[in-house]
């Protein structure tokens, strides 16, 4: 091998060691720059930013859940379902009529009945929308507004709640004959004289109105952990909406 030639080839490995040695370096002063962003941020790093949150919203999901689908928990608490806006006028009008004097006392206990049947299935709806959070979600919804989680979870979840809820709703209007109840009070109503016939979609009407009831207990549930701080009952929740309080 001649003289130039093993120039050359030193020069080269000199020339790879350099870049090795230089992406090395890179790694290293990244690491560091996390360190750094870390302990400004009170040690917080992406995966304690990411579980404490999820062990959040997973406990107040299961809690609200747990409230509705339990006997009542529509039925008597401030998510009751009422009757449609368009139904009021079935109501008024059947008040007086032999077997519907109480439609309206009927009917929506029957609805609130219903949704609370199916309010169990928003859990593992809830936790599969939770489970799939980047960390870059996490912290949107950690530094962002009062209802931020909730308003991601509605925007993930809707529209499986609704084609779970929807069926099963049906099932136990059905169970408690309400909807047969409706169609004799709806029938009865549109053979009254005079007035303009309706016939309001009950189904969508309750599953709708259920989804309102257990978005709006979520986002209490929410606003709570993220203001009191002794319902920050572990050491990473403590951790994690500390960040939160600075901002």
């Amino acid at each position: 091998m001649t003289t130039m030639t093993k120039k050359s080839l030193l020069f080269l490995l000199a020339l790879l060691i350099g870049q090795f040695a230089h992406a090395q370096l890179g790694n290293v002063l990244k690491k560091a720059k996390d360190v750094v962003t870390d302990a400004a941020d009170g040690g917080l790093s992406q995966d304690e930013a990411g579980n404490g949150l999820k062990e959040a919203l997973n406990a107040g999901v299961a809690e609200a859940v747990d409230f509705l689908s339990a006997k009542d928990g529509y039925f008597k608490s401030p998510y009751k379902i009422l009757v449609p806006d368009e139904a009021q006028k079935v109501v008024s009008k059947l008040k007086n009529v032999p077997g519907f004097g109480n439609v309206e006392q009927d009917l929506t206990e029957r609805m609130n009945r219903a949704a609370e049947d199916a309010a169990i299935k928003a859990k593992p709806i809830f936790i599969a929308a939770i489970k799939g959070m980047t960390f870059q979600d996490a912290m949107n919804i950690l530094m962002g507004n009062q209802d931020a989680a909730t308003r991601y979870l509605e925007k993930s979840t809707t529209s499986k709640l609704y084609a779970e809820f929807k069926p099963i709703i049906q099932e136990s209007l059905d169970k408690v004959n309400a909807r047969e109840y409706w169609k004799s009070a709806v029938t009865a109503y549109n053979k009254i004289p005079f007035v303009d016939k309706t016939n309001p979609d009950l189904d969508d009407h309750v599953t709708k109105k259920a989804l309102v009831g257990l978005f709006s207990l979520v986002e209490k549930k929410e606003k709570n952990i993220r203001s009191d701080v002794s319902l920050r009952n572990t050491d990473l929740l403590k951790k994690v909406f500390a960040k939160q309080d600075k901002k």
